[in-house]
C-alpha cells in the first residue's frame, strides 16, 4: 500500500471501477495489453503523494512491444526512444544545456517528486487510444483532484490538448500550470519547442522555496525493478 491509498480509496467503491477492472481483464485474456499488469500503477508507486511537487500528464501508454512501463513518455533502458520523447530530449537540451541522453528512462524524475501520469493507464497492443473512455479517465481525474488538494503547491506540466483540458481541475491561485502543444512530431514545432518547461518549473519551485528538479538524464543508468501494481485498489 502507498500513501495514495487514503486519497483514492473511495474510487474503488464506485461502479465504474469494477466495470473498468472487468474490461481490462477481458482485454488481457483476449489481447496483448500494455503495460504489464504489475506496472499499471508504477507512477503512483514511484512518486509518493507526499513527495509530489511536479505533475506531467500524458495521454495514452505507448502501444508498441516493450515500451510502456507505467510512466508517461518514459521507456526502460535498452528500448528505442519514441519520437515524442526524442523531442522532449531536444527541448531539455535546448532549455537547460544538459546532454541528450542515450536512453528514455524517466524514473529519476519520478524519484524526485515528478508524477508521470497518463490519462489512460492501459492500451491494447498496436491500437492507440483503444482503452480510452472505459473508466481510466475518471480515475486519473481523481488523481489530479487529490494532487490539487495538496497544501504544498505543485507545478502541473500540460502538453497537448488532452492534458490542457484538465486545467479546470487545477486551482491556479495555489498551483502553477506550464502548458504547450504536445511533443509529438506532429505538433512540437507549433509551441512545444522553445517553451522551456524545465527551467520554468525549477524557477517556480525555487520561488516557492522548494528544491528544484535535477533534470539530467544522461547520468541516469540505474534500472529500477518494477513495482507490484495490480488493478485492485488495495495495491495502491
Amino acid at each position: 500500500m502507498t500513501d495514495w491509498n487514503p486519497h483514492l480509496r473511495s474510487a474503488f467503491d464506485e461502479p465504474y471501477w469494477a466495470e473498468l477492472q472487468s474490461f481490462v481483464a477481458a482485454e488481457r485474456s483476449a489481447h496483448e495489453v500494455y503495460p504489464p499488469q504489475n506496472e499499471v500503477f508504477a507512477a503512483l508507486h514511484l512518486t509518493a503523494y507526499a513527495d509530489t511537487k511536479v505533475m506531467i500528464l500524458g495521454q495514452d501508454p505507448y502501444h508498441g512491444a516493450g515500451q510502456a512501463h507505467g510512466l508517461c513518455f518514459s521507456v526502460r533502458h535498452g528500448i528505442r526512444i519514441p519520437p515524442s520523447l526524442v523531442n522532449i530530449h531536444k527541448e531539455l537540451h535546448s532549455d537547460t544545456g544538459l546532454a541528450i541522453p542515450n536512453h528514455g528512462n524517466l524514473e529519476t524524475w519520478a524519484d524526485q517528486g515528478v508524477l508521470l501520469l497518463n490519462a489512460t493507464l492501459t492500451v491494447r497492443a498496436g491500437q492507440a487510444a483503444s482503452h480510452q473512455k472505459h473508466g481510466w479517465e475518471t480515475f486519473t481525474d481523481q488523481v489530479i483532484r487529490v494532487v490539487n488538494e495538496k497544501q504544498d503547491p505543485v507545478v502541473f506540466i500540460l502538453w497537448g490538448n488532452t492534458a490542457r483540458r484538465k486545467q479546470s481541475l487545477i486551482d491556479t491561485d495555489r498551483h502553477a500550470i506550464i502548458e504547450s502543444t504536445h511533443p509529438s512530431p506532429l505538433s512540437a514545432h507549433n509551441g512545444f519547442f522553445g517553451s522551456r518547461p524545465f527551467t520554468r518549473t525549477n524557477r517556480t519551485l525555487l520561488e516557492w522555496g522548494r528544491e528544484p528538479i535535477e533534470w539530467d538524464l544522461a547520468a541516469a543508468t540505474n534500472q529500477v525493478a518494477p513495482r507490484d501494481s495490480k488493478l485492485e485498489g488495495d495495491h495502491l
